[in-house]
């Protein structure tokens, strides 16, 4: 749901920024539009300027603009937000206009741009627009090419979107704290030939990750590595909402990896071919098929393919620990130990403790008491079940006959019969038998041969 703040004038209790925004009127700023909701927005047909095809950005929103005297006119405020990332949960960031992610800004191949940002944190910031051919001094780092907004100031940037392509926004003042808290968004540029690269369906997201304890609020800004909570657009399974297509729709999905790891994304049954980057559209000569293409920090990969199987198909990043919820990574592995005689001794003390871990990480049907605010590591009910995915998971859903701006939830695949796996019944003997590979006797250890044993040592995560 959208709502709109008041006109934000010069006398107001925001102060504007001297120098710049006297060349285009102090009084007379755009007025701030912001979101108070989680849920994936109809993308936002172009009202005036030039035709495009828009965005569906997932559980966010595209920011309006006015046009004045020709110029396409927004009002981004960097301010502090409360974020639910998945129902059960809420986190207090640090946004734009009301969220984290910020808004998409979508607009077309040699607009003039007028951006308004007002500060309302409690520290200075910037925005960069990652990726954009712009003057230099409206790159956006804050010591090298303008100083700091101040709390309560307004700055304007000011540009020619000259390159088409899909970029990002996020500060360049106290980084590590900033983006740790959520500051980023989205940036498209449209190609100014609405048929140019023309896609049936067109979903955006950013990849972002927080270390939030269990039970607290607030991310810890210093952590590098050992994250908790790893997200699209600032929302985690089952608080991720599906990207629906309908059957044979052509579909892209652009993603940028603001986070502090790379991220191999993944979609299941489809194959796909990476149609952009950061640097602009791949040649089609250049392209080839993948289920699976890894982003690096700081990049963009918009992928697209051909929505031709029906179903329910998931999309996630295949890093294991990636698509849980408040992982603990200190947690032993308990696999095979028994813990019955650890139990009854618990137990008394504890009378509702319970072993976990003996069997595997699998949660099962299990409810267990958590702290306020705080998420099941693998959470998330399917058709069948416990899903036990969080973090980065959601789900292509194609189905048949869609109406092209039709993107609402359209509940569960109905398999057709024959199309489902079931649990064998039948009698045993009936299986195959694997038969025991010829080589393998050869390649057991002889009598009084010497086997290497490798001793894993503990230590810290290097690689997430």
């Amino acid at each position: 749901m959208v709502s709109r703040r008041d006109f934000i004038s010069g006398a107001s209790a925001i102060a504007v920024g001297a120098g710049l925004v006297s060349r285009v009127g102090a009084a007379s700023l755009p007025e701030a539009v912001t979101m108070d909701g989680a849920a994936t927005q109809p993308p936002l047909s172009p009202p005036n300027g030039r035709p495009y095809n828009p965005v569906v950005t997932l559980n966010s929103w595209t920011l309006p603009w006015r046009m004045k005297n020709g110029v396409k006119e927004f009002h981004l405020v960097a301010e502090p937000v409360v974020r639910e990332i998945a129902p059960g949960m809420k986190a207090h960031l640090w946004g734009y206009n009301g969220q984290s992610p910020g808004p998409t800004i979508e607009v077309v191949e040699g607009d003039r741009v007028r951006m308004f940002v007002t500060n309302k944190l409690p520290e200075i910031t910037s925005i960069h627009w990652h990726g954009q051919r712009l003057p230099n001094g409206m790159d956006g780092v804050t010591g090298l090419t303008q100083p700091g907004i101040q709390p309560g100031k307004t700055f304007v940037y000011e540009f020619i979107a000259k390159r088409p392509g899909t970029f990002m926004y996020h500060p360049h003042a106290d980084e590590m704290t900033q983006m740790a808290m959520g500051m980023m968004g989205f940036w498209i540029t449209h190609p100014k030939d609405p048929s140019q690269h023309r896609v049936d369906r067109d979903f955006c997201f950013l990849l972002n990750a927080y270390d939030i304890d269990p039970g607290s609020y607030t991310p810890k800004t210093n952590t590098m590595l050992d994250f908790n909570l790893w997200t699209f657009n600032s929302r985690v399974f089952p608080g991720i909402d599906p990207m629906v297509c309908g059957q044979n729709d052509r579909v892209r999905i652009r993603v940028g990896n603001l986070t502090m790891t790379s991220h191999p994304i993944h979609l299941h049954g489809h194959e796909f071919v990476v149609t952009g980057t950061d640097g602009g559209w791949t040649p089609p000569g250049s392209r080839w098929p993948e289920v699976t293409t890894d982003i690096a920090v700081g990049q963009m990969r918009a992928i697209e393919f051909d929505a031709t199987d029906l179903g329910d198909w998931a999309f996630h990043c295949h890093k294991s620990h990636h698509t849980m919820n408040a992982m603990g990574h200190e947690v032993p592995t308990m696999i095979g130990v028994d813990q019955s005689d650890v139990l009854n001794k618990i137990n008394q003390l504890v009378p509702d403790y319970m072993v976990m871990g003996d069997k595997g990480g699998s949660m099962g049907e299990m409810e267990m008491p958590l702290p306020d605010n705080t998420l099941p590591m693998m959470t998330g009910a399917g058709p069948f079940g416990g899903i036990e995915m969080g973090g980065m998971f959601t789900m292509v859903k194609v189905r048949k006959g869609l109406a092209s701006n039709d993107y609402k939830d359209p509940g569960w695949y109905k398999h057709p019969p024959g199309t489902l796996a079931y649990e064998w019944k039948g009698d045993d003997a009936a299986m195959p038998v694997a038969t025991q590979a010829p080589d393998a006797k050869r390649m057991a250890a002889k009598p009084g041969e010497k086997v290497l044993k490798v001793i894993k040592r503990g230590g810290s995560h290097s690689d997430h």
